[in-house]
């Protein structure tokens, strides 16, 4: 069994355990039709009825099941799929007939035509699909998109940016996080994928905010501290002064881990703070705003 046929049985299993059995036995026919099939007509038809037929629960997983999902897929993150999500998925993957370019210019065809709903599962089931390197355009595509719930399928707890996506898209995904106004925190290797460019490109999105007036995202700065040059410690430094309770401890996390020595002066004048974060008590994830 591919990879391939492993994701679309424990999705098939996830979906089956959770609805009736007569909507079990819709699911298994269905995508038995769609192995056998040799043309689209199938696939499209299931794809559609699957919200009537098995609804829209949360998969609500449990921990065992998480660790299955990890165990399929490093990365792999289904924890806030739907039962329709996950069906419609394991239908697509049910279509694949071993050649990865035919299974793109499928998906292709239905990010075409599918509803809201369909897109979103379809950039959600990304790390499951065969020829990874064929579907890169399709996820910036999708990280491009100034809808919210379409750019999280991208964005959250979704293994394919930090894989797949070069420097440049991986930094505009960050930033468009900020401006759609969602949270870094599910963005998986954040932290691993910092670098010098996105810190700039991230603190002149922050005078852009100040000199408009608007509030900044402390979530901002955790991208920041680590490859800080001088004017961006000095940025920081302004948020330690006058920000927020909430602004400063993210400016003073941030700081820490800046290896320039003026972060280290600027963590002398906030004892208390620098004794919260190494009692673990000042994380990236309490800034978090979903």
């Amino acid at each position: 069994m591919d990879d391939v046929e492993r994701a679309c049985a424990l999705l098939t299993r996830w979906v089956i355990e959770r609805v009736s059995v007569e909507a079990a036995a819709w699911f298994r026919e269905q995508l038995a039709a769609v192995r056998r099939a040799r043309e689209p007509k199938p696939l499209y038809l299931a794809l559609g009825y699957v919200p009537r037929r098995l609804g829209k629960a949360d998969l609500a997983l449990s921990a065992a099941e998480r660790a299955e999902a990890e165990a399929l897929r490093p990365g792999f993150d289904p924890t806030d799929w739907s039962v329709d999500q996950a069906a419609r998925i394991a239908l697509l993957l049910a279509s694949h007939d071993g050649d990865p370019v035919r299974f793109k210019d499928r998906l292709e065809t239905l990010f075409r035509t599918a509803d809201i709903g369909e897109t979103i599962a379809f950039y959600r089931g990304l790390p499951l699909y065969p020829g990874q390197e064929l579907l890169v355009a399709r996820a910036r595509e999708g990280a491009r998109s100034g809808m919210r719930p379409v750019f999280e399928a991208v964005a959250h707890r979704n293994p394919f940016p930090k894989e797949r996506f070069d420097e440049n898209a991986w930094n505009h995904l960050v930033l468009k996080a900020l401006f759609v106004g969602t949270t870094l925190a599910p963005i998986q290797g954040l932290d691993e994928r910092a670098n010098p460019r996105l810190a700039r490109m991230l603190c002149d999105y922050a005078h852009e905010r100040w000199a408009a007036g608007r509030p900044v995202s402390p979530e901002l700065w955790r991208c920041v501290g680590p490859h800080a040059d001088e004017a961006a410690v000095g940025d920081l430094a302004r948020v330690l002064a006058s920000g927020t309770a909430e602004e400063r401890r993210a400016a003073a996390l941030a700081l820490s881990a800046c290896p320039r020595p003026e972060a280290a002066e600027l963590l002398a004048g906030v004892p208390e703070l620098v004794a919260a974060i190494r009692r673990g008590e000042i994380r990236w994830t309490d800034f978090a705003r979903g």
